[in-house]
């Protein structure tokens, strides 16, 4: 019996590989001199590696230029109309900020925090402690207390009239208190820390406004344009209360994203016990379900068939009425068609489950080998941190650069009013609709409107931006792919080791790191800069189609999700494809183009096998991660809500318990994340090495199997010697 099922097992694997050769080219063939990682190698994508050094020095002097001209305190304290820095230089000893028609403002909704307000603004000592409406009539000019500093209302020939409609001093002021600091009405403040009406205190507070032509702004204008200065106080305070609980629990939250750490190492551990288990029960499950559903549902179907029952939904806009005998016969067709789709799948594909299933449970013995693997990851980790610190702080740097100058306006503009204000309430719904709009020049109103808002940055500026972002994408995945490689060649040496783990190198990962750096940066270089060139790419389309919202151009629109959608998917591949190159350059030492081809290659010529890993790995490092996750966010739940009676001594009191409990689960995650993508290099490297190790060798004494014995077993494979016997390997 043994022997006939060995045969027919032989015949059915000469047909997959009759056809495998026709899909992806010649078979590798045995080479002698391989044992694994080879250590004769040279460097590889020398070009590419020039070029990525070339691109740094490029970076470097981008960043020189932005630590060198550019000022973040421009982005972070508050900068008067003369663009000069309130509390530092010429306006030492004015650290506040103060804005001539704080209502106007307002009216301009939300978008005043990104745009700005051309309202006069200026520096002042100390905010207003006094509500004071000028009435050009009963008032001099020694009333006006609040003026631009080159202007001298003391000594200037001009009425009182004249100097508020120049604006060349407030108009009014209300009795205030630094915030951020910023002058901001006490009235305003109460609201938020007291929860009082904002026209209530308005009211009470006798506080009012007049436009620079003395107009008096009536109760319902001051609190429109008040409010929105109401949101974003409130949105400080929250922000305050959670920065607050943050501090308070950041020790508690260290421990449960220690706990996460360890529960995810454990659970890697009895991967090797747990992970046939759970593949099996997961598909009989999955076929029990939905075998139940078409069972239930049919009879469903055969019981109401003769009747008229029917379901009624209503939505706001639609009625819809089903009859029920139908419905669940529908169901039960779709059940059906699922069910049987599920069984053929698990008749045709039953051995490859099994190898994958072995496969994984490889993976966990190599980590388990391997432990220092485990770690590897949080170098790469913290190297992206650093990546993407340095982009964000020149990015930061580079925008303060093109704030030395101000707003344009223009004067021809139909944002003001015929003596020269602001019509802040067409600014409004302008603001309301630029946003998300293209500022081309087929809309009068949006290039009048960009020529409004315009910053006067210069060219070069925006150019460095794009540079700096591309390189961020660039040296982002570079440090994935050096993560990727060393990992690699760690796990290769383990699968290549005859008799594991006595014939396991020394030192794997410092070994495979050596290589990596010694030979293929221009190979991880070039791998890196393919994935950043489609992600520019993606960028860029997300751009175009953020701001083609809101236009009449349908087919535009198409093409642009069709061009997302398509870069999507060539990203997601040429990352896999990228995966397996690294792979088969750790083993190999060939460059980038051959190694890419070859994984290809062997990847097609064993196309089934690799899709039944991926979707089976894929699928246990999902419920992996959401153990670890739901396991961490449990824990933090209970702890932070006091439902742990021996730990309730140590609960914090918070504003929010939910901050500990989200960061710990999102931080969890993030470890989850990185502990499983070494058990997944780990497959994945293993799976590549297992199609190769069928290709070259087949079982004889000068030709044996590297694979382990539950994978020869389930292939029907066997080698002629015993790893005791092969001491030369």
């Amino acid at each position: 019996m043994g022997s006939g099922k060995s045969k027919v097992e032989d015949l059915d694997t000469a047909k997959e590989k009759k056809t495998e050769k026709e899909q992806g080219g010649k078979p590798l063939t045995y080479d002698k001199n391989f044992k694994g990682p080879i250590k004769d190698r040279s460097c590889t994508d020398i070009i590419c590696c020039l070029l990525f050094l070339i691109f740094i020095v490029g970076l470097v002097v981008v960043a020189f230029f932005a630590f060198k001209y550019g000022d973040p305190r421009l982005l972070v304290y508050p900068v008067n109309s003369n663009n000069e820095i309130c509390g530092y230089g010429n306006q030492l000893g004015k650290p506040y900020l103060l804005f001539f028609d704080l209502v106007a403002c307002g009216r301009m909704g939300m978008g005043v925090f990104v745009t700005g307000c051309p309202t006069p603004q200026i520096c002042v000592a100390a905010c207003p402690t006094e509500n004071k409406v000028i009435v050009s009539l009963t008032d001099t000019v020694n009333d006006l207390k609040y003026c631009k500093d080159d202007f001298d209302a003391a000594s200037s020939s001009k009425t009182v009239e004249n100097i508020l409609k120049d604006e060349d001093c407030a108009a009014y002021w209300f009795k205030s208190q630094p915030l951020i600091n910023r002058c901001v009405p006490s009235f305003l403040i109460d609201v938020l820390e007291k929860g009082k009406n904002l026209a209530t205190e308005i009211s009470n507070s006798n506080a009012n406004a007049t436009d620079a032509n003395g107009n008096p702004y009536n109760s319902a204008v001051m609190e429109g344009g008040l409010s929105v200065y109401g949101t974003f106080l409130k949105a400080k305070e929250y922000g305050e209360k959670i920065i607050e609980d943050v501090v308070t629990a950041w020790w508690m939250i260290l421990i449960g994203l220690i706990l996460a750490m360890i529960f995810a190492l454990i659970w890697i551990i009895i991967m090797r016990w747990i992970a046939g288990f759970m593949v099996w029960f997961t598909i009989l499950a999955f076929i029990s379900l939905f075998g139940f559903s078409t069972g239930w549902t049919l009879y469903q179907y055969y019981q109401l068939k003769d009747t008229d029952q029917s379901f009624h939904i209503q939505f706001s806009v639609i009625q819809m009425t089903m009859s029920k005998p139908k419905l669940f016969l529908a169901f039960g067709i779709i059940s059906g068609i699922i069910l049987l789709i599920a069984v053929l799948i698990l008749l045709f594909l039953c051995s490859r489950i099994r190898i994958a299933v072995s496969l994984i449970k490889e993976g966990s013995r190599a980590v388990g080998t391997m432990m220092f693997t485990l770690i590897c990851p949080i170098f790469p980790f913290f190297l992206q941190i650093v990546v993407i610190g340095f982009w964000l702080t020149v990015a930061v740097f580079l925008a303060s650069t093109g704030r030395n100058q101000s707003f344009e306006f223009n004067n021809s503009s139909n944002y003001k009013y015929p003596n020269g204000t602001y019509d802040y309430d067409k600014i409004k719904g302008a603001t309301s609709q630029f946003f998300g709009q293209a500022c081309d020049n087929t809309s009068l109103s949006a290039s009048e409107f960009c020529s409004f808002l315009k910053n006067q940055e210069e060219n070069f500026v925006l150019y460095s931006q794009i540079f700096n972002l591309f390189m961020m994408f660039w040296l982002v995945n570079f440090v994935v792919a050096l993560g990727q490689m060393t990992l690699a060649g760690a796990f290769a040496s383990y699968y290549w080791a005859f008799e594991k783990p006595k014939d396991i190198p020394a030192f794997p990962i410092l070994s495979s790191l050596w290589r990596c750096f010694r030979y293929h940066l221009g190979s991880l270089a070039f791998g890196a800069l393919i994935i950043a060139i489609v992600q520019m790419i993606r960028l860029l389309l997300e751009y175009v189609d953020a701001k083609l919202k809101g236009k009449e151009n349908p087919v535009a629109k198409f093409f642009v999700k069709c061009l997302k959608c398509c870069f999507w998917c060539l990203e997601k591949f040429l990352k896999f494809l990228n995966k397996n190159a690294y792979i088969l350059i750790a083993a190999h030492g060939k460059n980038f183009c051959t190694s890419a081809k070859n994984a290809f290659m062997l990847i097609m010529r064993n196309i089934v096998r690799v899709v039944v890993i991926d979707k089976v790995t894929d699928f246990l490092l999902l419920i992996s991660k959401l153990v670890v996750v739901a396991f961490a966010a449990a824990s933090s739940y209970f702890f932070f809500d006091g439902r742990i009676e021996f730990l309730a001594s140590f609960t914090p009191s918070l504003n929010f318990y939910v901050v500990p409990i989200v960061l710990v689960t999102l931080g969890s995650y993030v470890i989850a994340s990185c502990f499983f993508s070494v058990y997944e290099m780990a497959v994945d490297t293993l799976f590549l090495c297992f199609l190769e190790d069928l290709e070259r060798n087949d079982g004889s004494a000068e030709k044996p199997y590297f694979m382990s014995k539950d994978l020869r077993k389930i292939l029907g494979k066997k080698n002629v010697i015993s790893p005791s016997d092969k001491k030369e390997f």
